[in-house]
């Protein structure tokens, strides 16, 4: 049997964890207003320590009842978001997060017209300063600027490839190249939002490497 290489093991995990947490929170990207906020609302979510599946579930719930932009978000109550939050099972920090939200919703309002385009645009299309930018709303911190950026990749192509430390600790649980380029060149047309969502769900999940692994095995 011959050896298991590099790219198999990138097949078998684009395969088994190549998809990222929009679509899994039913949010098909495009470069427009309401699909970036709901982004940055998931990316919100996601930053907290939670389960992954929570968050989306909570995204999810959240425009289910009909907090999809800033304007709708803003409008609701306290309690409406809070109520929200807990049908995903997002409990262990629905009150505080229903503030975050409420008050985030606010700034994209007053500062960038409920268009998150306007902030890319004012960072000059720059990552580095569309992350800072980022960290300016409520819960937002730095792991969830990387959160948003990695998913906005897909639309925002001045952005890519982003693959920040989370998505290298995936590889490196993989022994897979560490630069970008490489991860890219392995990978073989894969596009860098969903390379990198697979490794990040690789990073998070104790079970995930060895999954992959006898996945590249039996192919």
């Amino acid at each position: 049997m011959a050896a298991t290489t590099r790219r198999d093991v990138m097949h078998a995990l684009l395969d088994g964890y190549g998809r990222t947490y929009t679509a899994e929170a039913g949010i098909r990207l495009k470069d427009t207003p309401q699909p970036l906020y709901r982004l940055l609302v998931l990316a919100c979510l996601l930053s907290a320590r939670v389960r992954a599946d929570l968050a989306v579930a909570a995204a999810k719930e959240l425009a289910e009842a009909g907090m999809r932009d800033p304007r709708r978000m803003a409008e609701a109550t306290w309690q409406q978001r809070v109520d929200a939050l807990g049908r995903g099972g997002y409990r262990r920090y629905d009150e505080r997060t229903a503030t975050q939200l409420g008050d985030g919703a606010k700034l994209a309002i007053e500062r960038y017209g409920g268009d998150l385009r306007k902030l890319r645009d004012q960072a000059g299309g720059y990552t580095e300063e569309i992350r800072r930018s980022l960290q300016e709303f409520p819960g937002l911190g730095p792991a969830g600027a990387d959160i948003f950026l990695r998913e906005a990749q897909a639309v925002w192509p001045q952005a890519a490839p982003f693959i920040d430390g989370k998505a290298l600790q995936g590889a490196e649980a993989l022994d897979l190249p560490t630069a970008p380029g490489a991860l890219l060149r392995l990978a073989a047309g894969a596009q860098p939002a969903v390379l990198a969502s697979a490794l990040v769900r690789v990073a998070v999940d104790k079970k995930a490497p060895a999954a992959v692994r006898e996945a590249a095995r039996a192919a």
